[in-house]
């Protein structure tokens, strides 16, 4: 049987966490290429209905990545990301599907390391947990 290879979809701040994917990338540094990413103008920008669909899409996880706290380019959008991530949080645990599927991070445009060790963690994680419970199960 060949070995589980996860999707995870990303979500990043064009400002930040996309800068750092470019730095590391600039830097020859190698992350997992499991991760999907889709640059946002901000994390506060990412809708609930993002997420799930991205579940429903079959990611096994999904990180949204976003400026650091009280450095958002657009005042508070990572404090409404913070927010929104959380309420999915929740909700995902009290219907058992794996809370621990949904990353929120803070990289800035400088931390290019941080951003490969960040993806690869997320990746060895959810490796480790297997599909996602939302996998395969839905035709949209």
């Amino acid at each position: 049987m060949d070995k589980f290879e996860p999707k995870i979809l990303g979500f990043f701040c064009n400002w930040c966490t996309s800068s750092a994917a470019d730095l590391a990338g600039t830097s020859r540094l190698h992350y997992p290429p499991n991760v999907r990413p889709i640059r946002v103008w901000c994390s506060g920008t990412v809708d609930t209905s993002y997420v799930i669909r991205g579940f429903l899409e079959d990611a096994d996880a999904v990180v949204v990545g976003g400026c650091h706290p009280a450095d958002c380019h657009y005042i508070n959008g990572n404090y409404k990301a913070r927010r929104r991530i959380k309420l999915l949080k929740t909700i995902f645990e009290t219907l058992g599907l794996g809370e621990d599927r949904i990353y929120l991070k803070w990289i800035s445009a400088s931390e290019g390391v941080k951003f490969v060790r960040e993806m690869t963690k997320i990746t060895e994680e959810t490796r480790a947990k297997g599909k996602s419970p939302l996998a395969g199960r839905w035709d949209i």
